[in-house]
């Protein structure tokens, strides 16, 4: 390998040179392997790692005394690629071969069928937030770590984005959203404003998936660093640092060229502060953008990585030609498209997923031992086995990457992770009698301490059942002002009735079930009872308050009914499903974004128009089905809350209908190219259903 230092050059020769014995073996073509790896080596600097060289930390030792390729490939995962961007044959084929050799894929955003979960087609890494496309708790419950993305390295801080022609019915039932739209998923501050709300999110998936692994995707760019060190005081297991390069071609291209750093130097930076915190052994670093062979691995490894992720390589294993039409949905492999005729064209298969990252861990372990380490733990951290080539270009310093502790081998340390004490209790309580078929009611003091009470609870019956509704049912009684997330990732056969105020994320992400708030007697009229972020994502289910909720209500619902009193500053923003009333005011820019689903907002001193972004949706007169269904969506929540305000409109209905407005997206532009699509639909059922 080039750019080794004197003393290692001799072994890491070698090293190339068994590259090439037994050119072909099980299918794999190690000739050609060892001819790439000669060809990214020798490469003229393109990277700021081809600007650093290897220095040797003792004797070369033979291969056979390093660490065995399983050990290795456990660290490696293929990047966030959603099923969308790229086709359901070559999405199952990255998890299927990642799966094979103990590696992880990425599900990215997309959402996953149902029908890979539990068998070598799972994608065990599946991108969450809270509102990010399919997130159900049987998708969460289906992983062995989940990601939340603030960045990626194609368009950091941004939402994902998908363009119409790739929505098809399927992908679009998948996503829980309505086909030949460009999707757009809300950028990460609709639901995270501080570290406090990441946390949060954290504390959320770790109760509804307790199994899982926490991971938070990061952009290479300056002041990484900190952002890196709040996510481990967040208590998050895994951060990602992702760099510039990669991404599928479905982002702007602004987006692609001109977003984000190369890796090394978020790298650098993430490692440098997480060490001077004191931070470094609570947490484990990956790291991707742009990673092709062994030698990245090990730069990346002594830069302080300790896991790795390949994207853009994995799909040229797989067969992608990079011609470079993602965003169009004409790829001529079948990879990054959805049009039938083009998916049948899809030559990859696992197996080459699965060989390409064994041939890069037997690299690594070929340059790990010409280095004298016996394991990638012995190199993370190693920046000492690094330094700058000599006469780099003019006006770059390679070394300022060097900068920081040289200590290696760090591990992260297990430790205790906060519960939530009485969502375990419920689940413990409630699961029996649910899975079981028995009706239970359960009641329970609750304070603002008591967070995500219900996740845990809807992630079991998730467990079980799929997505699945349960034999039995539990009402679930609470008293008090609850704390965050209260109800988050619900699940069919649990109603919680909450007689008090909540905090911010009621109902978040929920999929099933019914949550109703009363206020507490001493509440003021129209008081607000439920925080910012509602129902953010929810994918069904139903909620009831008898009072107002803050900012965010309803964004990216897809599924779920609800009836509120009056709703903050964007509302109902990029929703693509579900049926929302409000029985009061509304704060601006409501509906931005919105793609499908439907709100009835009472407008009695027409003030909804002033309010409303205007850019995707019209306001309408109701129909008679919509006043059918409204007047018996209002006596529904007459039941559930004891609402005086809905209790009025039901005794002056039909008077009051013509005070109500319809939100209505409006239908997909005739621009938009549509394509039947043989992946299985998966039915989101009926949104508007009672």
């Amino acid at each position: 390998g080039a750019r080794v230092a004197s003393g290692g050059a001799g072994a890491l020769e070698a090293s190339a040179n068994a590259r090439a014995v037994a050119p072909r073996e099980e299918g794999v073509d190690r000739g050609a392997f060892a001819k790439f790896v000669e060809l990214v080596e020798r490469r003229p600097p393109t990277a700021p790692r081809d600007l650093l060289e290897l220095v040797p930390a003792a004797d070369p030792i033979s291969v056979t005394r390093v660490e065995p390729a399983e050990h290795i490939l456990a660290r490696f995962s293929t990047a966030a690629i959603s099923l969308g961007a790229i086709s359901p044959e070559a999405h199952a084929a990255l998890a299927e071969g990642a799966n094979r050799v103990g590696a992880r894929s990425n599900s990215g955003e997309g959402g996953e069928d149902p029908a890979r979960y539990g068998t070598d087609a799972v994608s065990r890494i599946k991108q969450v937030a809270s509102a990010r496309f399919g997130v159900t708790p049987a998708y969460l419950r289906s992983a062995d770590e989940l990601q939340i993305k603030i960045a990626q390295g194609s368009k950091p801080g941004e939402g994902g984005q998908l363009p119409a022609a790739k929505v098809t019915d399927g992908i679009a039932a998948l996503r829980h959203a309505q086909p030949g739209i460009d999707l757009i998923s809300p950028a990460p501050h609709h639901d995270i404003y501080s570290i406090e709300d990441l946390a949060q999110l954290v504390f959320d998936l770790r109760q509804v998936n307790p199994h899982a692994d926490v991971s938070v995707k990061l952009v290479a760019e300056a002041g990484v660093g900190t952002i890196a060190s709040g996510v481990t005081k967040a208590l998050a297991d895994i951060v990602h640092v992702s760099g510039a390069d990669g991404g599928t071609g479905a982002s702007p291209l602004a987006s692609i060229k001109h977003a984000g750093l190369p890796w090394e130097l978020g790298l650098a930076e993430t490692r440098r502060r997480l060490v001077e915190d004191g931070l470094r052994d609570r947490v484990r670093v990956r790291v991707d953008g742009g990673f092709r062979v062994g030698r990245d691995v090990l730069v990346a490894a002594l830069l302080g990585a300790d896991e790795f992720s390949f994207g853009t390589a994995a799909l040229l294993a797989q067969g992608c030609l990079m011609v470079r039409t993602c965003h169009l949905d004409t790829c001529p492999v079948g990879i990054a498209t959805q049009r039938p005729e083009l998916r049948a064209k899809f030559a990859g298969t696992p197996e080459m997923v699965s060989n390409y990252l064994r041939l890069v861990a037997e690299d690594l372990r070929r340059l790990l031992a010409a280095l004298g380490l016996r394991s990638v733990e012995e190199a993370v951290g190693r920046t000492d086995l690094l330094r700058a080539v000599p006469s780099p270009p003019a006006g770059l310093d390679p070394a300022a990457l060097l900068d920081g502790s040289t200590a290696g081998g760090f591990r992260a340390v297990p430790f205790e992770r906060p519960r939530s004490e009485l969502g375990d209790r419920l689940a413990e309580d409630a699961v029996p009698a649910v899975l079981g078929g028995e009706r239970r009611e359960l009641r329970y003091e609750i304070t603002n301490r008591d967070r995500a009470v219900g996740a845990r609870l809807g992630g079991e019956i998730a467990a079980a059942l799929g997505g699945e509704s349960p034999a039995g049912r539990v009402r679930v009684s609470l008293s008090g002002d609850a704390g965050q997330s209260v109800g988050a990732f619900l699940a069919d056969g649990v109603e919680v009735h909450l007689v008090g105020t909540a905090n911010d994320g009621v109902g978040k992400g929920m999929a099933g079930g019914r949550i109703s708030i009363t206020p507490p007697s001493a509440a003021e009229p129209g008081a607000v009872l439920v925080g910012n972020a509602a129902l953010y994502g929810a994918t069904g289910g139903k909620l009831f308050v008898a009072g107002g909720a803050g900012e965010r209500f309803a964004v990216r619902n897809s599924g779920a009914t609800a009836v509120i009193e009056g709703v903050g500053a964007n509302g109902c923003e990029y929703m693509t499903g579900g049926l929302v009333v409000v029985l009061g005011p509304v704060g601006p820019n409501f509906a931005a974004g919105m793609t499908g689903g439907l709100a009835y907002v009472l407008d009695p001193d027409h003030r909804l128009a002033a309010a409303t972004n205007l850019d995707l949706v019209d306001l309408a007169e109701l129909g008679a089905e919509d006043r059918h269904e409204l007047a018996a969506l209002l006596r529904r929540h007459v039941r559930h809350t004891g609402s005086d305000v809905a209790n009025s409109l039901v005794s002056a209905w039909p008077l009051a209908a013509p005070t109500f407005r319809a939100v209505v997206p409006r239908p997909p532009g005739t621009a938009a190219k549509r394509y039947e699509n043989e992946t299985r639909v998966i039915s989101t059922g009926n949104t508007r259903a009672l």
